[in-house]
């Protein structure tokens, strides 16, 4: 699923387990797009993760540089 998501341009997304893999996704990797497998995470786990994905903002900084970098191979496949 995150795969073929992230074959579409502009799209960064990530396999949620929990909680924290959901907020770290969108803080340190600007994740626009979540994947949860149904098989892995059961409802109640998988709409909190969604919530607090959906409540993150990216922290920038640090994590600023590798968003760029992978802006950068975008650009260079177009």
């Amino acid at each position: 699923m995150a795969i073929a998501a992230n074959k579409v341009h502009g799209v960064r997304a990530a396999v949620v387990h929990d909680v924290t893999s959901a907020r770290l996704a969108r803080e340190h990797d600007n994740a626009n797009v979540i994947c949860i497998g149904a098989r892995l995470v059961g409802p109640l786990i998988a709409t909190e993760a969604v919530d607090v994905f959906l409540r993150s903002e990216f922290e920038g900084g640090r994590h600023l540089r590798r968003i760029e970098k992978v802006a950068a191979l975008e650009q260079s496949q177009a």
